[in-house]
């Protein structure tokens, strides 16, 4: 199969691509700069310059492709529906119909869910949502006719060392010799592990399921109590806790999303898709993993 691939040259992305490949797909990966041709091009993709903002670009490469996977992610960006939203139109746009389309999003769309794991059919509005644009974008991909689009909601992604949240929870463990929980830390968080997570993108092109939200989460949940303290463990830091306005002053808005639950529901993707997460844990990647082996423990 021919994919089109965006954020390829990304943590989650680069991954996706290494497993696409691996299974036979030729991947054409979007690549805005020199070093993210030569990345990509490392993984054996074959690199297509320009960025999101190249509507024309896009819209081309899906007309080429078999199936478009936009892996492009960056939760850091304020203005990113407004680039997010014609990318999408363009993309959608080209694929033949019929051909899998696979978007991806994160399980911070839902509600704080209290302990309550979430499912596919809970309810997520822009307004209750810590990234109200993947809402959006979820909502556009899903409306559009032709492609068979798949919507990937990803858990806490974790593994081969990466993902912002736990680089700079051992960052600052290191810098500072403390790490911190807010309150009594015990709001529990789904995760999945990069490679558990790049393997359900493949099977999501090889079923190719018309309109199909699916939560991608292990089994294993863990409280944010837990990470910190795997974290201080392998830097060989102190957990502790901080109060609401600690955390509000050191990370601003950021501090009411560590606070949320965020336990999600994998059933329908193992049902449907027939997938299984098989990596370990999160907590056994920072305590013995790739974490643990960036950290010198």
């Amino acid at each position: 199969m021919r994919i089109f691939l965006t954020g390829a040259s990304g943590y989650l992305g680069g991954v996706v691509t290494e497993h696409l490949i691996a299974s036979g797909h030729q991947v054409k990966a979007l690549a805005r700069s020199l070093a993210a041709r030569d990345r990509v091009t490392k993984l054996g993709a074959e690199a297509v310059p320009g960025s999101l903002a190249d509507t024309d670009t896009l819209r081309l490469a899906a007309e080429e492709a078999d199936a478009v996977v936009h892996a492009a992610v960056d939760f850091t960006h304020p203005a990113m529906h407004e680039v997010e939203q014609p990318a999408l139109a363009a993309m959608l746009a080209g694929l033949k119909p019929g051909n899998p389309f696979v978007y991806t999003s994160t399980g911070l769309v839902y509600p704080d869910g209290h302990g309550v794991a979430a499912d596919e059919d809970t309810l997520v509005e822009p307004e209750l949502s810590a990234q109200p644009y993947k809402v959006l974008g979820e909502r556009q991909a899903l409306a559009a006719e032709g492609p068979a689009v798949t919507v990937i909601r990803a858990a806490l992604i974790y593994g081969r060392g990466g993902t912002a949240l736990l680089q700079g929870l051992i960052a600052n463990a290191r810098e500072q010799g403390v790490t911190a929980y807010i309150g009594d830390g015990n709001n529990e968080w789904s995760s999945v592990h990069v490679d558990d997570l790049a393997r359900l993108y493949v099977a999501a092109l090889t079923r190719a399921e018309p309109r199909l939200v699916v939560n991608a989460a292990s089994r294993s949940g863990a409280s944010m109590r837990e990470i910190v303290e795997a974290v201080a463990h392998i830097t060989e830091g102190r957990a502790l806790s901080i109060t609401m306005e600690q955390a509000q002053q050191k990370l601003g808005p950021f501090a009411g999303v560590l606070t949320r639950s965020s336990l999600m529901d994998p059933s329908r993707a193992e049902q449907l898709l027939g997938w299984k997460p098989s990596e370990p844990s999160l907590l056994d990647e920072l305590r013995s993993g790739s974490y643990a082996a960036s950290a010198g423990h």
